[in-house]
């Protein structure tokens, strides 16, 4: 990054010399203006309305146009005699904390650079201040024959400056906020906090700009000889009139496309004027649409009870065929049961018999 101005800051009796860099680029497509007929360049020419010829940048000064239209002539001797104190350095005056400084005066942005190995000390005493305080540093300077305000703050280990507007640069809002008193009730304020807090917050890295991006496409169609491509129609925005319906819209579409939660059904605003219309009354149907819908639901509700009964009569049998297959197995194994009872009975018997027998055998 070059740099566009050297000087130092003035911080108290220390000075730090730096290198004032630009923090800020743009990548803005610019275009040239052509000749439509032909394709050739339109230029500008600095052209003296007396004479009528072209003159040159270093036959061009200054000069202050008075409210009649005279011109005074103001020449660099003049400018060299002004009292201007910070021409080569940023001076600051002052130490406040960030919130005091309103973003409406805030202009462009500058990155302080060290002006070489002596200004390290001087440049990181004054960075690790900041940081300790939590404060912005509040200083004048010069910059193109011009006094300026700026803040100096910290990004990351470097100092940066912004350029400031004068507070009587900056102009009060009269007349722009809306003269019809109107109010505001809780339920559409918990409603807006509600899609606040759906949308919630996202990296600004994430951020860029689509426009550029689409003119640069169009730019490279045009240079292969192609038809630039067709940017997709955007969706129409609805006019909802009614401030509650376009709250719960808004909240339920920032759900949606976060994945939160679906919309249930029915929910669907319409992207058109809200108003509340009277209920209507169901309109009767033809004699042929509804003898059609009792004939229809009539072999329906046949149709089931047959079915049904088929069923019950399916269930019976399966019912009766298992009952018959329980009780013939209950009364076999009974049968078996009783069998082995009795020989248990009669084996016991004869025991004892022979036991008797040849006891009287051995005496």
């Amino acid at each position: 990054m070059r740099s566009i101005w050297n000087g130092a800051i003035s911080f108290g009796l220390v000075s730090i010399p730096i290198k004032l860099v630009n923090a800020t680029e743009s990548h803005s497509i610019s275009f040239r203006q052509i000749h439509t007929e032909d394709g050739g360049r339109i230029r500008y020419r600095k052209v003296c309305e007396l004479e009528e010829k072209e003159v040159s940048s270093a036959e061009i000064g200054k000069g202050y146009e008075d409210a009649d239209g005279t011109i005074i002539p103001i020449t660099d001797e003049d400018l060299s005699h002004l009292p201007l104190p910070t021409a080569k350095t940023i001076e600051i005056v002052a130490f406040v904390p960030a919130d005091r400084i309103d973003p409406l005066q805030m202009d462009a942005a500058y990155y302080l650079a060290a002006g070489g190995a002596p200004a390290a000390k001087p440049y990181t005493l004054l960075r690790e201040a900041l940081k300790r305080s939590n404060k912005v540093a509040i200083a004048k300077f010069a910059l193109r024959g011009k006094e300026r305000l700026g803040m100096l703050r910290v990004v990351e280990d470097a100092i940066a400056m912004h350029g400031l507007l004068w507070p009587d640069e900056v102009r009060a809002p009269e007349g722009v906020a809306p003269d019809a008193k109107v109010t505001v009730n809780d339920k559409e304020l918990d409603l807006a906090d509600a899609l606040m807090d759906t949308l919630g917050e996202i990296d600004l890295t994430e951020l860029h700009d689509e426009y550029r991006e689409a003119l640069e496409e169009v730019v490279a169609a045009k240079a292969a000889g192609e038809a630039p491509p067709e940017a997709p129609e955007a969706a129409p925005g609805g006019k909802v009139l009614d401030l509650m319906a376009a709250l719960e819209k808004s909240v339920r579409a920032a759900k949606e496309s976060r994945g939160e939660e679906p919309a249930e059904a029915g929910e669907e605003a319409e992207d058109a004027e809200v108003t509340h219309l009277p209920a209507r009354k169901s309109a009767r149907a033809t004699p042929k649409q509804t003898s059609g819908r009792k004939s229809t639901s009539t072999a329906k509700k046949t149709a089931a009870r047959k079915t049904t009964a088929a069923a019950k009569k399916s269930t019976a049998k399966s019912t009766q065929g298992t009952k018959k297959t329980t009780t013939k197995s209950t009364a076999k194994s009974t049968e078996k049961r009783t069998t082995a009872k009795t020989a248990a009975k009669t084996t016991a018997k004869k025991t004892p018999a022979k036991k008797t027998a040849a006891r009287k055998r051995s005496a």
